[in-house]
Order: structure tokens, then sequence, then C-alpha cells
């Protein structure tokens, strides 16, 4: 059970990681975005996360870590509309509950 939660805590930091990625975007050049400091947190976030997915393979199937790894797009979905104030339509809800029972089934 601890594995599936540092799991869920891996897609959630990849999640995050995304963000500060996104936001070091917003810079004109890639100078700008070399000096950046939003591309190095999201890199660091990065490591992280993909250290702890390495971690997990060890004690749970690739063929249930890779596909659960998709939770990442629930949190994208979540951040996205609480912090950069993105519209969260129908279809993309459907998408993301169809992420989570595909998740569930696997997990199961």
């Amino acid at each position: 059970m601890i594995f599936y939660i540092i799991l869920i805590i891996m897609t959630m930091i990849g999640s995050f990681a995304s963000l500060f990625l996104k936001k070091a975007s917003n810079s004109d050049s890639i100078i700008e975005i070399l000096k950046d400091k939003n591309i190095y947190i999201g890199g660091v976030l990065y490591l992280i996360s993909a250290l702890l997915n390495i971690y997990i393979l060890k004690y749970l199937e690739y063929s249930v870590v890779l596909p659960l790894t998709s939770l990442t797009y629930i949190w994208t979905m979540f951040i996205s509309y609480k912090l950069l104030d993105e519209k969260i339509g129908k279809k993309k809800i459907l998408g993301v509950l169809c992420i989570l029972i595909g998740a569930i089934c696997i997990a199961i």
C-alpha cells in the first residue's frame, strides 16, 4: 500500500514540475528562460519524480506503475484550474474520469 501512496505523490510532484516549466515558458528568449528560477525548480521536481518512479518500479510491476502515472493528468487539470485559472470543460472532466476509472481498474 505504501508504494501506491508514493506513486500518487510521484505523480503530484510531476504535475507541479510541469507547472513550474509552464511558468518558465513565459520568457521571451532562451537566455531569459535560463535565468528564470522556475525552470530549475521544475527540473529538480522532475528529477525527484523520476527517482521516485525508479524506486517504485523496484517493488511494483511495470504494467501497473506506468499506467498509474496517468494520474498526473488529473493533478495537472486541477492545478491548471486552481493556479492558472484555466477553464475546465465537460470533455476534459469526462476524459479525466475515464483516466481515473482506468487507473482504478489497473490498480485492483
